[in-house]
């Protein structure tokens, strides 16, 4: 059964180009209800951890890098089937085959710079939710 929250972080390159208003935005016409959400900064430590499993990839260290490299904005969404609804909202990793309309499509630059994170299982969306916010953040 599908679960009815995810996780999503706004990703520095889109809160540097003061996309968080847009974004928020098309989260809120997406039909998800925010049930936590906080600007913050990842320490590379932090972004080391928040990314373990991708540890053994080739671009594991620029990725740490980029999402330390200034502000994020980190939120708990929820909606029926709010994985895959929200994987469909943002749209694919590359930015030039996400579908017209997706957040992808519209504020990300590149692969590595593609505006916003989404968990891709419901149990990815509970740990990344549970590594930003305890739950008396969460309302």
């Amino acid at each position: 059964m599908a679960g009815n929250r995810t996780f999503t972080m706004i990703k520095p390159d889109a809160v540097k180009a003061g996309h968080i208003g847009n974004i928020l935005q098309k989260i809120n016409e997406g039909g998800f209800r925010i049930v936590a959400m906080k600007y913050t900064r990842l320490t590379p430590e932090a972004a080391g951890q928040f990314y373990a499993v991708h540890k053994e990839r080739p671009f594991y260290q620029e990725l740490v890098d980029f999402m330390s490299s200034g502000p994020i904005v980190a939120a708990i969404l929820e909606k029926d089937n709010a994985v895959e609804d929200f994987r469909k909202l943002i749209g694919a990793t590359n930015p030039a085959e996400a579908e017209p309309g997706t957040i992808r499509a519209l504020y990300a630059t590149s692969i590595g710079e593609n505006a916003v994170h989404g968990a891709d299982s419901d149990e990815n969306a509970a740990i990344e939710g549970d590594f930003h916010f305890a739950k008396t953040e969460r309302f």
